[in-house]
């Protein structure tokens, strides 16, 4: 029977609020607004009551300064009493004095911290005064309890005034998150279209390059490239391979020429031992001296090597040493042709290095070599680019409607309604 009445009764309807995702900013300014002055107008009584009871207050404490003790009160009452009351008329005056506030917000609290002050001044000193001025301490705690029943009245009211304000602080919040992401969402369909660009001009330089290079590789001016590069490499060679003539030569003599040095420092012959050093330092530099520095060098340091030879002090250990300091001269002579062949070998090297570089093919196959790997940096920076977009996009996909749904949620906590936002479905591009 029930379900029959179910069937034939007709059901109740949700209520549905409707609301167009761009008029929430407005719609929450206006709600704001009426909170705000819905507040004013229901705590108008409450604040202009507390200010009389205020004064009132005030006027009571004023009497009490002048006020008798009963002529009956015990005499030590009274001196208590007497001790007691400036020190009382002195808290409540000073909580009484400050200014209450324009602002209902401070003015509630201010409200707040003065009775506060005033029952701790009545419960302090006053408590000594209950018996003394009993009918003016009972006018005091009745003033005060005014006061007290007045915030009462405003505390239930600004209550409501912050939760409706938490409600639509937390909705504006949610929104503005919203349409940040959607912002965002926008720019983000926008530089994707800018990356996608770059990235088909960067491929269509790459493939124009690779042609290019290709055409080079056909031209016949690498004929004589090919013809410059072999005389390149062979000259190279013969510079290493007479840099290793050297080095042998250059090394065999340090050896022979060290020990005469050691023999000089120990005979304590200055000016041998400085010759010998000097002589050991250019052989045994890294890099090839000139003739003019050889033969100048070898000419101060054989006499000195031949003569402690010669003496037994240095005993020859090889077949190169022995051949080489048996006749200097000729030592002295193959020496300074390595070093100027090598100079010479140095220069021509670097000459045909040069027109190698300067090559029009090489130039321009380093050039486009060159621009060839930018691109390529560039196009794999771009697509990384490309990439953390479309992780944002999706992850931005999966998290909008739960905001959504946020924003619906606070909106029906303020209207007590289903919320339907319209146009909700376009948040995210």
């Amino acid at each position: 029977m029930l379900k029959f009445l179910k069937n034939i009764l007709p059901t109740k309807k949700e209520s549905v609020f409707s609301i167009a995702f761009g008029d929430i900013p407005a719609w929450l300014d206006e709600r704001e607004r009426i909170a705000s002055e819905t507040t004013k107008r229901e705590t108008e009584t409450p604040v202009r009551n507390i200010r009389n009871a205020t004064a009132n207050l005030q006027l009571i404490v004023n009497n009490l300064k002048g006020a008798e003790q009963d002529p009956e009160t015990h005499p030590k009452i009274k001196s208590i009493a007497k001790n007691s009351l400036p020190l009382f008329l002195k808290a409540m005056n000073a909580s009484l004095a400050k200014e209450l506030p324009e602002d209902t917000d401070e003015f509630y609290a201010a409200a707040v911290e003065m009775v506060k002050n005033c029952l701790n001044a009545v419960r302090g000193q006053g408590r000594y005064l209950m018996v003394a001025f009993p009918g003016e301490m009972k006018a005091t705690k009745t003033g005060i309890d005014a006061i007290g029943h007045e915030i009462n009245a405003m505390t239930g009211v600004l209550a409501k005034y912050k939760k409706e304000t938490a409600y639509i602080d937390a909705a504006r919040q949610t929104y503005i998150a919203l349409e940040n992401i959607r912002r965002d969402a926008i720019k983000s369909v926008e530089r994707d279209e800018r990356t996608n660009i770059r990235i088909r001009e960067i491929a269509d330089r790459l493939s124009a390059i690779a042609q290019d290079l290709e055409q080079l590789s056909a031209d016949e001016s690498l004929q004589s490239l090919t013809i410059q590069k072999t005389r390149y490499a062979e000259l190279e060679r013969q510079r290493d391979t007479l840099m290793r003539t050297y080095a042998s030569l250059s090394m065999t003599a340090s050896h022979v020429f060290r020990k005469a040095e050691k023999i000089a420092n120990r005979k304590r012959h200055i000016a041998e031992m400085h010759t010998l050093k000097k002589t050991i330092e250019i052989l045994s530099d890294h890099h090839v001296a000139n003739s003019e520095e050889i033969t100048a060098t070898l000419n101060a340091a054989c006499p000195v090597a031949q003569r402690m030879i010669g003496e037994g002090e240095i005993v020859l250990k090889n077949r190169e040493e022995r051949a080489m300091f048996a006749d200097t001269a000729q030592f002295c002579t193959e020496l300074t042709s390595a070093s100027a062949r090598y100079q010479e070998l140095c220069i021509q090297c670097d000459q045909a290095g040069q027109a190698l570089v300067a090559h029009p093919i090489i130039s321009r196959i380093n050039s486009l070599e060159r621009e060839r790997t930018q691109l390529q940096h560039m196009r794999i920076h771009e697509k990384e680019t490309q990439k953390e977009l479309l992780e944002w996009r999706e992850k931005t996909k999966i998290s909008m409607p739960k905001i959504q749904e946020e924003l619906k949620k606070k909106v029906g906590e303020m209207v007590g309604e289903t919320v339907q936002i319209l146009g909700d479905d376009q948040i995210l591009v």
